[in-house]
């Protein structure tokens, strides 16, 4: 079972009472970045791409979890950056899971098998690690060799140690369906619990512009993958079969990244993880000013081949919530690989994208010259 009982009971339960209370945009999944740090550097990332000043610093504990308090989503995904790195991290998890809510701490494996006696295992607590594909295809995305066998070797392990291990998979346009479709029934093979899919993002600062998917590839991959594994059911996926509906191409979706609001060293980011155009120092400020209209697919140029899970998984739990027959149809039958795609969404009236980055980047350095005005970061040890 991709995502637990407990958590889909629990994660539901708090779903039926935002849409009792009328609550238009609420959290599901509090996307946590507690450093930028890494020990890799992805041709495709564009996350590791600052100053080392800003590289060297750590979110404190009491930060951390206070942002998962302030946001109150019932699910955290621990990203980076690679998490490991940060050696507060175990007290980070421990204090999620004594507030029962789930914990996907995402990472690239390396540090993996050293820090794994540092953690516990729990139906809140799961590995989510980065495999892009067999051996050759995601040592090629991480470009270095030898990263898939220990990614692997460290899978195995906490498997052994009784770890819930989920494998976070981004695809680009170099991705094969009969390929991938044999990537997912070996990652199966490993015992894991759960695959996370997702097109990569065509970051602005990635080294490597030339392998993203636009959308349409997007849609035609994965009904390509789906068609070798029969629509998916003999896979376990910590996603909602909507959400794989729609990357196949069957649903007409409009982003909610409110659903997955980002927390870094940088303040609360706007308008989601993806995206750093603006930051509000409180949960509460990111939610009501930001101008989630101006975002998303249709509405901005930089939206507009994403197809992202923390744009739109939101989205896709939402509709299950209000059509949970053609959800369940969906999860029985598989995701649909025949037919003509969904109406997508035109690109007529979008804004043009806008190059902010630098001027964060520049407001955080000054920060971090001036430590008395900036009490809640401190440097990495």
């Amino acid at each position: 079972m991709g995502i637990p009982l407990l958590q889909k009971l629990l994660v539901g339960s708090y779903v039926v009472r935002q849409r009792l209370a009328g609550r238009k945009r609420y959290p599901l999944v509090l996307m946590l970045e507690p450093l930028f740090r890494c020990n890799l550097a992805c041709a495709g990332c564009g996350k590791i791409d600052y100053p080392d000043p800003i590289l060297h610093q750590n979110m404190p504990v009491e930060d951390a979890l206070h942002a998962v308090d302030e946001c109150g989503a019932p699910v955290v995904s621990i990203a980076g950056g690679e998490p490991l790195l940060h050696k507060g991290l175990p007290e980070i998890v421990r204090g999620i899971i004594a507030r029962r809510k789930f914990v996907y701490l995402c990472t690239n494996a390396l540090l993996m098998d050293k820090k794994l006696s540092q953690y516990e295992p729990s139906t809140f607590f799961t590995w989510s690690v980065h495999l892009d594909g067999d051996k050759e295809m995601h040592d090629a995305s991480v470009c270095q060799p030898g990263v898939y066998d220990r990614a692997v070797a460290a899978i195995k392990r906490a498997k052994e140690r009784g770890f819930r291990v989920n494998i976070n998979c981004t695809l680009f346009n170099t991705a094969q369906a009969d390929r991938v479709a044999k990537f997912f029934d070996t990652a199966m093979g490993l015992g894991i619990d759960g695959i996370t899919v997702s097109p990569g993002y065509a970051y602005e600062r990635a080294p490597d512009q030339q392998h993203f998917l636009n959308r349409e590839k997007t849609k035609q991959l994965f009904r390509g993958i789906f068609q070798h594994g029969g629509g998916g059911g003999q896979w376990s996926f910590s996603q909602s079969s909507l959400f794989l509906d729609f990357l196949a191409g069957n649903q007409t979706y409009h982003c909610t990244p409110w659903g997955n609001p980002t927390r870094t060293i940088f303040g609360w980011q706007k308008p989601c993880y993806l995206l750093g155009e603006g930051y509000t120092k409180t949960f509460n400020e990111l939610m009501t000013e930001t101008d989630w209209d101006a975002y998303g697919t249709g509405n901005y140029e930089k939206c507009a081949d994403c197809m992202v899970h923390c744009g739109y998984e939101a989205s896709a739990v939402s509709d299950t919530f209000a059509h949970p027959i053609k959800a369940l149809g969906v999860a029985l039958r598989g995701v649909g690989t025949q037919g003509e795609f969904a109406p997508d969404i035109a690109l007529d009236r979008q804004r043009p994208a806008q190059y902010v980055f630098s001027k964060h980047v520049d407001q955080k350095l000054e920060e971090i010259r001036q430590p008395k005005q900036e009490p809640h970061l401190t440097p990495a040890e």
